[in-house]
């Protein structure tokens, strides 16, 4: 298959007064954090999140390297449930220096749409900048970053611009076009 280019932005807010909040969408709609790391809920989340949008650079990872990445001091996984059904997910990672990254944001296909994505994202960002209230040892956070590329939904970046994002960098790189995995494997059609 041949090549196909990929926008890459990376987006940053350096204040929590950066953050504009989403409405709350109608309904049962909460947002829960897991505390037990549980590599088979991540790994559910990241594959139901991700399939139909090419999140693949996880899916060789073993069991173990979920259980090491999961149980670092501050990282945070913030669950959406519609009627108690899971309907997408925010992992924050602290970095170095007060930084922490929204590393993987997003809903399942059939939440999509719905207005829960603007409202999850506020409340991720939200729990980012007071991250370091949570996890003592860890530096007051200054700074809260994401990138997002071309490959994901339609909506994802005007959702980052309207809760407060800034654009600091664009990169575009050649990938190989693939089908999009599904949640599972044979779950698409190919």
């Amino acid at each position: 298959m041949p090549n196909t280019p990929v926008t890459t932005w990376s987006l940053e807010q350096t204040a929590p007064t950066d953050l504009l909040p989403a409405q709350a969408p109608q309904g049962d709609v909460r947002v829960v954090r897991a505390e037990v790391p549980s590599p088979e809920f991540s790994r559910f989340l990241y594959t139901a999140v991700g399939g139909d949008i090419r999140w693949i650079d996880l899916l060789g990872w073993t069991y173990a390297q979920w259980q090491e990445h999961l149980e670092r001091p501050g990282v945070e996984t913030w669950v959406a449930y519609e009627r108690d059904t899971p309907a997408g997910y925010v992992e924050l990672v602290p970095q170095d220096d007060g930084v922490v990254e929204i590393e993987h944001f997003g809903l399942l296909p059939a939440f999509r749409g719905r207005r829960i994505g603007g409202h999850l994202l506020s409340y991720g960002v939200a729990r980012a900048w007071d991250l370091a209230d949570r996890w003592p040892g860890l530096t007051d956070t200054k700074r809260v970053w994401l990138h997002t590329c071309s490959l994901d939904g339609e909506h994802a970046m005007d959702n980052y611009l309207r809760r407060g994002f800034k654009l600091f960098d664009t990169q575009v790189a050649e990938q190989p076009q693939m089908a999009a995995p599904g949640p599972w494997p044979g779950a698409y059609p190919v």
